[in-house]
């Protein structure tokens, strides 16, 4: 196996990691760190976390540089201001109230590699580098328009002209976007239309293709701010090293209720497959929410889901390094992590307060795969 996992407890913090390991120089962590003690104040809750991730780049993970990272937290208003300050790592950071259920106040989940160059590109967006490739990242966008729709425009006409600033458009490049919106059952609406309607203007259509996304609920320290946006590109990609996720035995394209993003995005190179699942739920191929009011059995169903679009790209569970669920109903929250524990119980996971975007809907998951290849016709990772 190229992937394995394992727990490390620091002082008052626990960082469950994942790495995946093909031989060559590019070793790729997932690692989510928790804080042990939940009746610390937010300082020493964030001291805690920081100082697991620092211990780890300097022990366990040497040589393993921050990709991308992003913050959970309780109370963003209180707390975003000295996560900001406390952080200083060269990556993009996507900071949001998303509160762990645990009952702490903050966790971290954190994607580092080795062997890459990491640099901050004219356009604001932070560049990862290997051979070819520019890996092109960036966290906790955000503006203060008029209402959600207004500011979901204003997101993706900046990140486009960013993009425009290192060559690349948002349909040839972007393969991954997360957008959290304050309020999602009143604000979810505004995203929708101002999203399908630049994508429109972009070529994005359900006859060419949408982006691999997560839609949910978050909030941004101002509460002024109805949509915040991380968002993950790639320079140098061909088309013929991207493909599409659709498993629809399972599950309706995403346009049958009239949203603009796909199932799931596989992105091939000669040595590794990385696989980004959107966030997915209980749905069944005809749009219709399976077993309304029943966490236990939407659980099951949204597992069986990304299974089904993890198989259409040659993955299985034990090739995904971590996972997030975001959970509407806190109190749901003893019955879903006891799931989780039973059936990946060694597998690096956050669950969130989150609610989806459909009241119907109790419980979400997002994870991404990566799995080793050999296919000499593409360029190395």
């Amino acid at each position: 196996m190229n992937q394995y996992h394992t727990r490390i407890d620091f002082e008052n913090a626990c960082a469950d990691v994942s790495c995946f390991d093909n031989g060559t120089e590019v070793k790729e962590y997932h690692a989510v760190i928790r804080v042990a003690q939940k009746r610390l104040p937010f300082s020493k809750q964030l001291e805690a976390v920081i100082g697991a991730y620092n211990h780890l780049i300097e022990g366990q993970l040497s040589g393993a540089q921050a990709v991308f990272k992003r913050y959970f937290l309780s109370d963003a208003a209180n707390q975003a201001d000295e996560v900001i300050v406390s952080d200083v790592t060269d990556c993009a950071k996507s900071i949001i109230q998303q509160a762990p259920l645990d009952g702490t106040k903050i966790a971290l989940w954190v994607w580092l590699m080795t062997g890459v160059q990491t640099s901050m590109t004219e356009s604001g967006l932070y560049q990862v580098s290997h051979g070819q490739f520019r890996h092109l990242w960036n966290g906790s966008a955000h503006n203060m328009a008029a209402n959600s729709e207004y500011q979901t425009r204003l997101l993706f006409n900046e990140y486009n002209m960013q993009l425009l600033q290192e060559e690349c458009t948002l349909e040839a490049n972007c393969i991954r976007t997360w957008l959290f919106v304050n309020d999602v059952d009143l604000n979810y609406g505004g995203v929708v239309r101002a999203r399908n309607q630049f994508f429109f203007t972009q070529g994005l259509t359900i006859h060419t293709h949408f982006i691999a996304s997560t839609g949910i609920g978050g909030k941004q320290q101002d509460p002024n701010v109805l949509t915040q946006m991380d968002n993950y590109a790639i320079a140098g990609i061909q088309k013929d090293q991207i493909r599409y996720l659709y498993a629809s035995t399972h599950l309706n394209r995403t346009s049958d209720y009239g949203v603009s993003f796909e199932r799931g995005t596989a992105v091939d190179y000669a040595d590794r497959r990385h696989v980004f699942i959107s966030g997915t739920a209980s749905i069944n191929n005809k749009g219709e929410v399976m077993y309304p009011k029943d966490v236990e059995n939407q659980t099951r169903r949204m597992w069986d889901n990304v299974e089904a679009l993890l198989a259409e790209a040659e993955c299985t569970y034990d090739d995904v390094p971590m996972l997030i669920v975001y959970l509407r109903d806190v109190a749901d929250y003893d019955l879903v992590s006891s799931l989780f524990a039973e059936r990946f119980p060694d597998k690096p996971l956050v669950i969130v307060h989150a609610p989806v975007c459909r009241t119907g809907w109790l419980v979400e998951m997002e994870c991404m795969a990566v799995k080793a290849i050999n296919n000499p016709a593409l360029p190395n990772f």
